[in-house]
Order: C-alpha cells, then sequence, then structure tokens
C-alpha cells in the first residue's frame, strides 16, 4: 500500500537550480559562467548578437515574406468520428438537424468560434443531416455515403468590418 508520507519522486526527476555568482567555491563565481567582464555579461542585453558593426544586419537584408489576416476567421474543427461518437453517447440526436449551437449545447465542442469546419477523419454510420461553415470533401462525401445531407451556412465573424457597414 502507498503511504503519502512515502511518495518521493523518481531520482534525478527534478534537477536543482545552480546558483549563479555565490562565491568562487561554487564553481560559477565571479563572472558567473557568462565568461567576461563588460557590456556581455551584464542582463537585458540581447540585441547585441544582431548588431554586425554597422553593416547591415543579416534580418534586414532577406526579404519579408508572408501576411498575417488580422480578421482572419477560427473555425472549430470537428471529425466524423467525434460526431458518430456523440449519436452513440446519446448526447447528440441523429433524426434533428444538427448545428454549431446543438454540438455545442451537446457538449461535442466548447465555442463554435466563427463556425464549425467538418473533417472527414473516422467512420460515420448514422444519417444526419448538418450545418456547417466548412466542410471538407472527404467529410461531404461520407455523410453523403451514409444518407445525409451537408448544408454550409456562411461563417458567423463579428470581426469583419465589412459586415459592419451594411
Amino acid at each position: 500500500m502507498v503511504k503519502l508520507n512515502e511518495l518521493a519522486d523518481n531520482p534525478g526527476a527534478r534537477k536543482a537550480r545552480t546558483r549563479v555568482g555565490r562565491g568562487i567555491g561554487s564553481g560559477k563565481g565571479k563572472t558567473g559562467g557568462r565568461g567576461v567582464k563588460g557590456q556581455k555579461s551584464r542582463s537585458g542585453v540581447s540585441g547585441i548578437r544582431a548588431y554586425e558593426g554597422g553593416q547591415m544586419p543579416l534580418y534586414m537584408r532577406l526579404p519579408k515574406r508572408g501576411f498575417n489576416k488580422p480578421n482572419k476567421a477560427r473555425f472549430a474543427e470537428l471529425n466524423l468520428g467525434r460526431l458518430q461518437t456523440a449519436i452513440d453517447a446519446g448526447k447528440l440526436d441523429a433524426g434533428k438537424p444538427i448545428d454549431a449551437a446543438a454540438l455545442v449545447e451537446a457538449g461535442v465542442l466548447r465555442r463554435a468560434l466563427d463556425g464549425v469546419r467538418l473533417l472527414g477523419t473516422g467512420e460515420l454510420k448514422a444519417k444526419v443531416d448538418v450545418t456547417v461553415a466548412h466542410a471538407s470533401a472527404s467529410a461531404q462525401a461520407a455523410i453523403e455515403k451514409a444518407g445525409g445531407s451537408v448544408t454550409l451556412a456562411k461563417p458567423v465573424s463579428e470581426k469583419t468590418p465589412s459586415a459592419a457597414k451594411e
């Protein structure tokens, strides 16, 4: 039987933090493992590594790439296998239409974000009518093969500035 006072971590699982700058005898005294005095030994000097003596630094010489869309739609992803598990567990009724609100209410998704994206991983046996923002081709094929239907609804995004103007 395990006793609470006998619980211990495996030997070597937790390594003690090295106490730097605590005298010569510690092996990490004086310069504290930093090697030299001067600017490099001080804290808060990180940008010095990018400085190339006045030459244009490498990160500025290379071209910029890519773009991060500021109001990109984020979808809650749902696999067909997860949908079938929820139907088997009785959380979802296959006879009723399934949409984002029904999935959240059943506890299949935590939140719908800007819409639900249906992915084709897993197997679906139940005949279901699903309304989602996006569905992969394999997911649509699997649902139609099981006798159901997929309706694509426009993603609900409050972030888009064009929607506010209309």
